[in-house]
């Protein structure tokens, strides 16, 4: 994403054991040598910070070496060694991804509970794991996959979710930023007349932020977990429908070069699209800016990110919280020391080296790490957006069947005409239907 290790990724090994025995060792006057293998998606943060979160674990450790395989591909990395296997100690993915490999071993139950992770006192500091954590995270499917109250990912690197555009053009054209879905279409007309469209999105992956935050700003967060868990009817309920109604609305005033580019090589030129005022407004999580930094703008361009206005009148605008999770594969060989790795991923120590790279860990006082634009960003709870975190339900595998490609994927043939919003709606029912059995 290995008996025969796959360098296509970068392999890091900050010390040797030779160097480490020499950095001092345990009170009992012995060093145990330790490998730990950690593989890592190389998402938009990049790579520098998991070396030198690495060298910095190791350091702390004496004794132990990191074999860190990072790649943007990591599924394909490591998944071949897995089916003969040989397992990484810990491994970070997040949910989400179109090769699904977490949602894959977790339907086959073949990751390590987290919970007691929990209860262990973060590495160099005097404070227990769940303590040091925000409170929330540790709440919702997106680490508690089965709904049970036990932890299987350990929540990493959170973004606030919403809409991105060009600050600067609302303030050279005298736009107010709307907050309800009719001041949305008006503005829509209103840029239509200047040849710019409302609407962008990088693929339709990012509409699981999207949709999730529409979802709960329509019934609350009652009717979004019962979405998540395929409660029967659930998608052909009155809530359900202005979700699928609005986006098909919205599909309506999408830039149309957008389907085009919806994909893995082209999504950039989506994003571009604010940058040139070419569309107005993007969904996307906080690490677009840093994702975009080298890419031209329009004179006078300034970020401006908002929550998905509220579906119902009077209600609060919702953003969704998306995060990465790390975990431990069942089948891993080092199980003790990867649960101290990951412990760790919630010191200070580390917290810090990872938000040089804007990669910001959901740790108590993690803001006062923060500057620039990412103050803005994740600021948005404090101003009146309500969050909202978690995902479906792990179900057993059902052949031929993903919520995602069904519920997101569709939205490119919603904008293309290809399919109407009922057909749609039924269609994710549907599959609703066949994960809910699954799950009996």
């Amino acid at each position: 994403m290995k008996k025969k290790k796959v360098l296509s990724a970068l392999l890091v090994t900050a010390m040797t054991a030779s160097l480490l025995a020499g950095c001092g060792s345990p009170s009992n006057g012995s060093v145990q040598e330790q490998v730990l293998k950690v593989a890592a998606f190389e998402g938009g943060y990049g790579a520098e910070m998991w070396s030198e979160v690495v060298a910095a674990f190791e350091a702390s450790h004496p004794g132990v070496t990191v074999e860190l395989t990072i790649d943007k591909k990591l599924e394909d990395v490591i998944s071949p060694s897995m089916k003969a296997g040989d397992y990484p100690d810990v491994v970070h993915l997040a949910t989400g991804r179109e090769a699904a490999l977490t949602e894959t071993l977790t339907k086959e139950n073949a990751l390590l509970p987290l919970t007691d992770v929990l209860d262990m006192t973060v590495p160099g500091e005097n404070v227990k794991v769940k303590d040091k954590i925000i409170p929330g995270f540790l709440d919702t499917l997106a680490t508690n996959p089965y709904g049970d109250g036990v932890t299987y990912y350990a929540p990493m690197f959170y973004s606030p979710c919403g809409l991105f555009y060009n600050a600067g053009l609302f303030k050279e054209k005298g736009w107010n930023v709307p907050t309800t879905w009719e001041e949305m279409w008006a503005l829509g007309d209103t840029a239509a007349e200047e040849g710019i469209a409302l609407f962008t999105y990088p693929t339709t992956g990012y509409f699981d932020a999207f949709t999730y935050a529409t979802l709960a700003s329509a019934g609350g967060a009652d009717f979004f977990n019962s979405c998540m868990t395929y409660e029967d009817g659930i998608w052909e309920s009155e809530n359900a429908s202005k979700v699928f109604n609005l986006i098909g609305q919205l599909a309506q005033y999408t830039e149309g070069t957008t389907v085009a580019n919806a994909n893995n090589d082209n999504f950039t030129k989506n994003q571009q699209l604010i940058l040139d005022n070419k569309a107005i407004f993007c969904p996307n999580g906080t690490w677009l800016p840093g994702e975009m930094a080298a890419a031209p703008r329009a004179e006078g361009f300034e970020w401006g990110f908002m929550a998905i206005p509220a579906v119902n009148a009077g209600g609060a605008g919702c953003s969704f919280c998306w995060f990465e999770q790390m975990w431990i594969p069942a089948a891993a060989q080092n199980q003790d020391l990867a649960k101290e790795f990951v412990a760790y991923m919630y010191s200070d120590e580390a917290a810090k080296i990872f938000a040089k790279s804007t990669a910001i860990q959901p740790i108590a006082g993690v803001s006062d790490y923060l500057e620039g634009d990412n103050k803005l960003f994740y600021s948005i709870y404090d101003n009146g957006a309500t969050a909202v975190m978690g995902g479906f339900a792990a179900t057993a595998p059902v052949e031929g069947v993903n919520m995602m490609d069904t519920l997101c994927g569709t939205v490119n043939s919603i904008v293309s005409g290809d399919k109407t919003v009922a057909e749609w709606q039924a269609a994710v029912e549907e599959v609703s239907d066949k994960l809910r059995a699954a799950m009996e």
